[in-house]
């Protein structure tokens, strides 16, 4: 089932935007919050996961505490752009536990990388496998992260 945006009615955005404050949250508690009754509520978010609109449901967790604080936004460009050569790299990058995020873009690098990583000597034994070994990389640029002042991942809904 495809859905877009404008066939979302008051009551499924409202559904979203609470789950993106908080996925933990019950069935129940959801209901409440979001002033219908409980299998209603179990109803839509079943179909909106269905339709695609709420991919996964994750916990947020944080890499100071948990011994990767060091962040680092890596871009990358590719000796050869080749479909094939793109569609390589970008496996090889997702196989990698320290890469958190992986974009392709244009114009530019031709990806950008979130790395994290436990501390320097960590994230230079992540960048020698990922990147160093790589034949087909022809340059690699990393800011290291010194603070993270917003971490959203919420995205901005339509209204109803």
């Amino acid at each position: 089932m495809s859905e877009s945006s404008n066939e979302l009615d008051a009551t499924d955005l409202r559904l979203l935007d609470l789950l993106q404050e908080d996925a933990s949250s019950t069935n129940q508690e959801l209901a409440a919050r979001a002033h219908v009754s409980p299998a209603t509520c179990l109803r839509r978010v079943k179909r909106l996961t269905e339709a695609g609109l709420i991919e996964r449901r994750v916990a947020l967790l944080s890499p100071d505490k948990l011994g990767a604080g060091l962040s680092a936004i890596v871009e990358v460009t590719l000796d050869r752009q080749g479909a094939e050569h793109l569609d390589a790299f970008e496996q090889h990058v997702l196989d990698a536990p320290e890469v958190q995020q992986c974009w392709r873009v244009s114009p530019g690098p031709d990806f950008v990388l979130m790395v994290h990583a436990a501390d320097m000597t960590a994230y230079a034994e992540a960048a020698q496998r990922l990147f160093t070994q790589q034949a087909n990389v022809r340059n690699v640029k990393s800011y290291f992260a010194v603070k993270r002042a917003k971490f959203a991942p919420r995205l901005v809904l339509p209204k109803a």
